[in-house]
């Protein structure tokens, strides 16, 4: 799926399951808590930090899904279109960074 039909799709779910959509100021912070959770994972999995026994089985995939649901709810509410944000800010990080990281001797092998 495009990122463009991502945002029909969950305005069509938002206004066929969810009723609404909450606030974007509610939707801020449920963004918050969402990556929040993917950072605790993170800093298990990958960082020094262990899970507790009922946190192994956690979804990665799925928390990170969930940032993704409220990011594109946001989107939808502030009228981004995601596609169009996205390759706008690819192409300023192209002219921006197009040797920045090649001249970083911190990310030579």
């Amino acid at each position: 799926m495009t990122i463009q039909e991502a945002q029909a799709i969950i305005d069509d779910w938002i206004h066929t399951k969810g009723i609404r959509y909450f606030s974007e100021l509610t939707n801020t912070a449920i963004l918050m808590e969402e990556v929040g959770e993917v950072a605790r994972i993170m800093s298990r999995k990958y960082g020094d930090q262990s899970f507790k026994g009922s946190e192994e089985n956690v979804d990665l995939g799925d928390e990170m899904a969930d940032v993704l649901f409220v990011l594109i709810c946001l989107a939808n509410q502030t009228g981004i279109n995601l596609t169009e944000s996205l390759i706008k800010n690819l192409e300023k990080k192209t002219i921006r960074d197009s040797d920045r990281h090649k001249n970083n001797p911190k990310l030579k092998p």
